[in-house]
């Protein structure tokens, strides 16, 4: 059985671990932004487009934190590098719908192929007991950090 000091020890190291790695993350997230000559919240909006499939400018400008000014400045970017396209909203004459190009899914792809490997490689090389381990705390985590958006969404300043 583990000591206290012992599970103490462990858990702050675990917690000091969960922080590098989000520091490290964002700080890959902004060297490949810088690489690929986009910003951050262009590459979050890339993100989120690639999940969704389609979203209209007032989802991106929500998700990204962007008034309607600069979202339309940002989408203006990403069109310009062939990465998105824009088309009417069937729904809304006015209103319009932003896709992924044809080929922006690959082209980013290609970005992140050493790092997909690197990731491969590194999760490989758990067995299958540790990787349900490692992703329960992720999934965990996951749930966490969407609940503390939503209590910090609700909170009244």
């Amino acid at each position: 059985m583990m000591t206290n000091s012992t599970k103490a020890d462990l858990k702050r190291r675990a917690l000091m671990a969960v922080r590098d790695y989000g520091i490290y993350l964002t700080q890959f997230r902004n060297a490949m932004s810088e690489w690929a000559g986009l910003n951050v919240t262009d590459m979050e909006c890339l993100r989120l487009l690639f999940i969704k499939g389609v979203a209209a400018p007032s989802e991106l400008a929500k998700h990204t934190g962007l008034t309607s000014g600069a979202t339309t400045a940002m989408l203006d970017r990403l069109e310009k590098a062939g990465l998105i396209e824009r088309k009417p909203n069937p729904k809304d004459r006015r209103g319009t719908l932003i896709m992924p190009a044809p080929s922006s899914s690959d082209r980013v792809a290609a970005w992140f192929e050493s790092a997909r490997q690197a990731q491969d490689e590194l999760i490989s090389s758990y067995s299958e007991s540790e990787l349900k381990i490692i992703a329960d705390v992720f999934e965990r985590f996951t749930k966490l950090w969407d609940m503390e958006r939503e209590k910090l969404q609700k909170r009244v300043l």
